[in-house]
């Protein structure tokens, strides 16, 4: 196989070893980057510059340039391939982690099936195709300032100091150590100053003071450009200060470019140049919109065809051609830094195996930051750990047996999803009897009990239906594939096919099928689809959901005699993103609490399994349910039908336990005083089941913190579409919080003590820190040691900032002496004109395992000492 790849690699170049551009310097592996670089970009027309400033870039076949696509995604495992790959936790979940060099780890092992997969691509003849290169536009370093935000579980939480830490451990994994090639290429968005509404985000201008700028939304982004040496960023889609941020004098030509310095390349987000002239009105067509984009040195347009303006703004002397080759320089600097244009034996990574796919150690490590990532929020008397001797147990709710949930968004599709059922099945063997019910859907508490429609289907005497895919979204000419399939129920993530030879993308199908009724009667069916779809019923159109109205499932009844026969084709086209397509039937249920109660009574505990999902929450959705609107959420409450639920599970007498799944904060105040015990378990990934498994019966002591405040009620927070942090985040926030950022309990207790630090320093030196932890417990376990800084006497500064953390090992009785170095910079605030300073007088430091204050878990173990500061 690895001569098969050489051979490839080689002729990626051209067609013949002869062919006068490979005597170019730009083929010269042994020439510095900068010196090919160049050369390529001389020799190139004005319109190969701008198709190279596409996201989809076209070949150059007179230069052996491959098309390449940049358009990739990692958020938490290679995501999007048709290839089945390892699939971590969401990015909360492991920002719930604390743990540095486990994300660096993931970031590794995530680089490692990357090129795998490329290389894979590249001996198929697919390594132009979008999901097969190996430019990943992630990591999402936005703040989440919000919990309502759908995308907030994207992210590395609410605060900048543990963002920016994982961020760069992230970079650094993914990108590599080679001193010559990347192993990967990251890309640190979207700069800058956004986190929702979902809804608006394309029209949106918000005007940050330069204090909460520089305060709460740039640090992140300067650490991860300026330190961790991220390879890319992504502008948003929003305005901030009434320029498009992909547009924007302030965030891309004075802070990026100039004080950071920048030399990387600059990604539009996807259809944002559009946007300046659609629907933030700041530019009067694509030509302007495309001009103002370059000259503020954003280097590709991920979208349609805007940059194509580039031509016309060249030829018209809006621009000159100097100022794309800036942008072209910075691109193929990155293609060749991956090592693109070199031979297979020169880059290491190149070489690497499909093997390595969803290898023995990157799922361990799955399970391991699953495991790590999940919050102990309540634990009376002493609930769990579950003993394993239990011979009954219940696991009840909508994320009992759920895949889509557990993997998040953005997410890759491993082979195998152990769910929290499967998980505890295996953990308690085949001498345990466990019940499961769904119960309730997320919102509401009426299933659909669906029926087998398989044994009524048959296309020209053989059951089934015919399936016809077509590689186009017209359903135009003659399809590409004719399957045989046994029934209309389909669900492909993005970067999956549905048929051999059909691309991932900007495809249609045609079902046909002839159902015999086997009954009389009228049938409920239910239709759905993604992105277009419609139904006829005996070639009459009985439902159009092609173009308009196109979103959510559509029910209609079809009376039917027993024997009869009748035709049923849908049609449905895949544009972008997931795609999906089914055609089921049944009756609506309502759900008896009372009887499902009644038939738990003998069980010996019960684990609700709820919370919310991936299907409700995430990037501009098209659902509009109690609760959730466009992706977003309209309120953090547990969604009613669930507290109802768990009121009647309690009525049994039996230990109720609240496994809570979700990509962000959720208020849950009943729960909180009623419910013994509850687990915060966020998007698991794919040992998520496992993972949970073994915290319940204590085979794994739960150490996760949290990343993000949870509030009590809507009422704390202040208008979504509000940017000042005023009230925002445990920085800022002046009430009294559900669960504390940081927060998370444990099976056993850690005390800290002798706490050692200077009652005085002067400013602009370090200032050196330490205590001594002890395992006081019963079980071995990690703690989080947190370290805060706080300035009481400083107007407006916050009321307490994270400035250090250490994830720590230690056995039942041991203890460790933990050490830390407070910088200038950490001992900095920033000022109401975004400069950074450092106060005299007192500041407080505090070390524990949790905010200071009396509502924190194991606060009477957090130490504070005040030092002098001048």
């Amino acid at each position: 196989m690895k001569k098969l790849i050489v051979f490839i690699g080689i002729c990626i170049a051209g067609t013949s070893m002869g062919q006068q551009y490979k005597s170019f310097p730009m083929w010269d592996y042994t020439l510095p980057v900068e010196q090919r670089v160049n050369d390529l970009v001389n020799r190139l027309t004005l319109e190969e510059k701008v198709g190279q400033m596409l996201n989809a870039a076209p070949a150059i076949t007179r230069l052996g340039i491959p098309a390449y696509d940049w358009w990739n995604e990692t958020l938490h495992g290679v995501a999007r391939t048709p290839y089945h790959v390892t699939s971590y936790p969401q990015a909360i979940a492991m920002a719930a982690t604390w743990d540095t060099a486990s994300l660096y780890m993931m970031a590794d092992y995530s680089a490692t099936e990357g090129r795998a997969i490329h290389n894979r691509a590249i001996a198929e003849g697919k390594d132009n195709e979008r999901y097969m290169g190996l430019t990943y536009w992630t990591p999402n370093i936005n703040i989440f300032r919000d919990p309502r935000w759908g995308r907030g579980q994207e992210t590395y939480g609410e605060d900048p100091y543990l963002t920016a830490k994982l961020g760069a451990a992230f970079v650094r994994g993914l990108q590599g150590n080679d001193p010559r090639y990347l192993k990967a290429a990251a890309c640190a968005k979207h700069f800058a100053v956004h986190s929702g509404p979902e809804s608006s985000r394309h029209s949106d201008n918000f005007n940050p003071s330069l204090h909460d700028l520089w305060d709460t939304y740039l640090p992140a982004f300067h650490e991860l450009v300026v330190n961790a040496h991220v390879a890319g960023v992504m502008c948003a889609y929003n305005a901030v200060n009434g320029q498009p941020c992909c547009g924007n004098d302030l965030l891309m030509t004075s802070i990026l470019r100039r004080q950071w310095k920048f030399t990387g390349y600059v990604t539009s987000d996807c259809w944002a140049i559009d946007d300046f002239f659609k629907y933030h009105k700041t530019h009067k067509d694509a030509t302007a919109a495309a001009a103002d984009a370059l000259i503020h040195s954003t280097d590709i347009e991920c979208g349609t065809s805007v940059y194509y303006s580039l031509i016309n703004a060249v030829k018209t002397g809006l621009l000159s051609e100097a100022q794309l080759d800036t942008s072209l320089k910075r691109l193929f600097t990155i293609r060749f830094r991956l090592g693109m244009f070199d031979p297979v034996s020169q880059v290491k990574y190149a070489q690497t195996p499909a093997s390595v796919l969803e290898s023995p150690e990157h799922d361990d490590h799955a399970l391991k930051m699953a495991r790590e990532s999940i919050v102990l929020l309540k634990n009376s008397d002493g609930v769990l750990p579950l003993s394993k001797k239990i011979r009954k147990i219940a696991v009840i709710g909508p994320n009992a047996d759920n895949k889509i949930a557990v993997l998040g968004n953005y997410n890759g599709t491993p082979s195998r999803v152990v769910t929290l059922v499967e998980g505890i099945r295996q953990k308690l063997g085949p001498d345990a009897t466990l019940i499961y019910e769904k119960a309730i859907n997320y919102t509401n508490d009426t299933l659909l009990s669906y029926r087998d429609l398989t044994p009524m289907l048959s296309f020209k005497g053989s059951p089934g239906v015919q399936a016809e895919y077509f590689a186009n979204e017209q359903l135009e000419g003659a399809p590409l594939q004719t399957l045989i399939e046994k029934d209309i129920d389909h669900y492909w993530t993005e970067g999956q096919t549905p048929a051999p030879n059909l691309k991932t993308i900007h495809y249609s199908a045609r079902y046909t099928t002839f159902l015999k009724a086997a009954a009389t009667e009228t049938m409920n069916f239910e239709i759905d689809g993604d992105d277009g779809y419609r139904l006829f019923i005996n070639d009459s159109l009985v439902i159009d959901a092609w173009t308009k109205n196109r979103w959510g499932a559509r029910p209609f009844a079809l009376p039917v005699q027993k024997d009869s026969s009748y035709k049923l084709v849908v049609e449905f086209y895949q544009n972008e993103g997931n795609a999906s397509i089914r055609v089921k039937v049944g009756d609506r249920v309502k759900t008896d609490f009372a009887a499902l109660a009644a038939r738990l009574k003998d069980v010996d505990a019960i684990i609700f399994a709820g919370g919310i999902s991936p299907q409700l929450e995430g990037e501009e959705m098209p659902v509009k349910v109690p609760g959730f609107e466009g992706g977003d959420r309209t309120t953090i409450m547990l969604p009613s039908v669930q507290t109802k639920l768990l009121k009647a599970l309690q009525q049994t007498g039996k230990p109720v336990i609240f496994v809570m799944m979700t990509g962000s904060a959720i208020a849950i105040p009943e729960e909180q005083a009623k419910i013994p015990a509850i687990i915060n378990a966020w998007y698991g990934g794919q040992r998520a089941g496992s993972a949970i498994a073994d915290v319940l019966f204590g085979d794994y002591n739960p150490s996760g913190r949290l990343p993000v405040t949870f509030y009590a009620s809507d009422n704390d927070l202040p208008p979504f579409t509000d940017y000042a942090m005023h009230n925002r985040t445990y920085r800022y926030f002046r009430g009294k919080p559900l669960y504390p950022f940081g927060y998370g309990l444990s099976y056993t207790h850690f005390t800290y003590s002798r706490l050692k630090m200077a009652e005085s320093a002067r400013k602009g030196t370090p200032v050196n820190v330490s205590v001594a932890l002890t395992n006081t417990g019963e079980f071995d376990g990690d703690e989080v040691v947190q370290l805060y800084v706080s300035y009481p006497a400083e107007a407006n500064a916050p009321v307490r900032s994270l400035k250090g953390f250490q994830r720590i090992s230690l056995k039942r009785g041991e203890s460790k002496e933990v050490s830390f170095t407070l910088t200038p910079e950490d001992l900095s605030l920033i000022d109401e004109k975004g400069n950074s300073y450092q106060p005299g007088g007192k500041a407080v430091i505090s070390i524990g395992g949790g905010q200071p204050g009396k509502e924190n878990a194991g606060a009477e173990n957090v130490l504070s000492q005040t030092m002098m500061v001048r």
